[in-house]
């Protein structure tokens, strides 16, 4: 295992396709680095967030952490407070046995995971259960907000989705040291695959950023290319590779705050965490207009609907207000100017603290 993870760390470094944000006098991303995401699958963005915040970033996290429920099912934390989440309609926690692998072989997500990941055995003295996704996170996390509005960000969404881009969804990924649970090899997306004008970016993209960086044993790895090649058989992958280890899979290696900009239909997924690194990941999801308006949702993150004009706008209102919170925060940014679906929209004012208003926000998420 050491072996697999040092060889597909060396591939990994070795890809031209990570460095800085950069833009050109159009304020689209450099064509080298559009044609790089294009040809892989994935970028690493280098040093996007800086230190006040990430430290904001991990405050609240510390603070999510405290408020997780005391075990399964519980409705308090470890101090008998209401635990997070608590009174929420939408799904937000999600749990698995330590360095285990929930989804793989099983109905899932419409079973979009065929084969299962390996489970190594826990210390004697782990808890029964871990927390390892936290969904609709915005409504938890002002910091999360603040990031949701990060210009550079929008402006990179923008430059691959074109500038009536939508929202997808918000969530937070935890792989505690030596209990964090694996994701079985899997692609997203699940409503385009047979669409007859699929190409390989109809199933849109999701940031990811992360707070103490990733490393193989603790990271996401990727077979660079998968998302060109359509809905891709990975249980026939692993007959013939004759195990789950790919030798063409990288990992997506990162330090703190670096932001990864990832193809949801590469093939990707992650080894249960037996290292001793925490990685704490902040997603966000985004998708091109054309993918969403008038189309039924897959029905994966909230009940199946048709995605209407109205819809649509209530979303993205959303990102108008992360982009005033993070405005009020960082007011020496300048602040993205979002136009959700070619019109110009009202301002949205945030107030500092109103995160109630946000509950259940991710009912509203354009699931595809």
């Amino acid at each position: 295992m050491h072996n697999f993870f040092r060889k597909g760390e060396k591939l990994a470094l070795n890809l031209p396709n990570r460095g800085p944000i950069v833009f050109g006098d159009d304020g689209k991303l450099l064509p080298s680095i559009l044609d790089a995401y294009s040809r892989y699958g994935f970028y690493v963005f280098k040093n996007v967030i800086f230190k006040r915040e990430l430290e904001d970033l991990e405050s609240d996290f510390k603070v999510l952490k405290s408020r997780l429920p005391k075990k399964k099912g519980s409705p308090i934390d470890s101090q008998g407070r209401p635990a997070l989440s608590v009174g929420c309609s939408g799904p937000n926690i999600h749990w698995a046995k330590p360095l285990s692998d929930p989804n793989g072989e099983t109905t899932a997500a419409g079973g979009r995971y065929p084969v299962k990941m390996d489970e190594p055995k826990p210390q004697a003295d782990s808890p029964e259960h871990i927390v390892y996704l936290i969904l609709g996170s915005l409504q938890f996390s002002e910091a999360h907000l603040r990031l949701y509005g990060h210009p550079d960000m929008l402006k990179i969404a923008a430059s691959v989705n074109g500038e009536d881009f939508t929202p997808f969804n918000e969530s937070i990924f935890i792989k505690e040291p030596g209990l964090g649970a694996s994701v079985a090899w899997h692609q997203d997306g699940i409503t385009h695959w047979d669409h007859p004008d699929w190409e390989e970016g109809i199933h849109g993209f999701n940031f990811m950023t992360q707070l103490y960086g990733s490393t193989a044993a603790n990271g996401v790895w990727v077979i660079p290319g998968t998302h060109k090649l359509g809905k891709v058989d990975i249980k026939e992958m692993v007959r013939i590779n004759g195990d789950i280890y790919f030798q063409k899979a990288v990992p997506i290696i990162s330090d703190p705050g670096d932001v990864i900009i990832s193809n949801r239909q590469l093939v990707h997924g992650s080894f249960a965490n037996t290292s001793e690194k925490i990685r704490v990941t902040f997603n966000q999801g985004f998708h091109k207009l054309s993918s969403v308006i008038g189309v039924k949702g897959g029905g994966l993150h909230n009940a199946p609907a048709i995605y209407t004009p109205q819809r649509l706008r209530e979303r993205s209102r959303l990102i108008a207000l992360a982009i005033d919170s993070r405005n009020q925060r960082y007011p020496d940014e300048i602040p993205y100017e979002y136009q959700p679906l070619g019109v110009h929209g009202t301002r949205e004012k945030w107030t500092p603290g109103n995160l109630g208003i946000l509950k259940d926000y991710n009912l509203l998420d354009l699931s595809i």
